[in-house]
């Protein structure tokens, strides 16, 4: 067994603590098996992997795409964030919840989340390193930004001088995408 489910929410969200090997000169963990996912029900193909640096007081979020939407497996390898995951699906039972988590090279936790969840966090170390597996290829034009203030969500950030791009700033709210997924599915749910 390479992982062990610590934590699940949200209908979807799974959080895995590895099994760390370490000793002297350091330590070893699988931070990606397929198999060991598959026993928890994640049978995804991953297509792409990403890799963002931020630093400390750094908002990036909330990012989703409607046309062909991703699944992600995240974790961190430098530093410390804390990761927030809007369910965005309007048919789900806890729409418009969101879930934090917090992700470290100290903990080493690897966190699953399915399509239909916006995503963000924020980076609380002084550098800050995520790594993360899609699902699906980024699409730039099926991509939209959930405001990370939206007020309709509430999301408590503890960041006192956020430093937040102009595109994340110009996020719409929750109602608007709501909006925007009622002409984008016409009837069909997208998630």
């Amino acid at each position: 067994m390479a992982f062990e489910l610590i934590r699940e929410e949200l209908d979807g969200i799974k959080v895995f603590k590895p099994w760390v090997f370490g000793d002297k000169r350091g330590f070893f963990f699988e931070s990606f098996q397929k198999a060991e996912l598959q026993k928890f029900g994640i049978t995804a193909d991953f297509v792409q992997d990403n890799q963002s640096r931020s630093v400390k007081g750094t908002i990036r979020g909330m990012h989703l795409q409607y046309n062909k939407p991703q699944g992600k497996l995240l974790r961190v390898t430098r530093g410390e964030a804390v990761f927030r995951e809007i369910d965005v699906r309007p048919h789900s039972a806890t729409f418009g919840q969101y879930f934090e988590q917090e992700l470290s090279d100290e903990n080493n936790y690897i966190m699953w989340v399915p399509p239909g969840f916006a995503n963000g966090f924020s980076a609380e170390s002084e550098i800050c390193d995520v790594i993360y597996k899609c699902t699906e290829y980024w699409n730039a034009a099926s991509e939209v930004i959930i405001n990370y203030s939206t007020p309709e969500v509430g999301i408590r950030w503890n960041v006192p001088s956020p430093i937040v791009s102009a595109k994340d700033q110009a996020g719409i709210s929750l109602s608007e995408w709501v909006s925007l997924y009622k002409k984008l599915s016409v009837g069909i749910p997208l998630f």
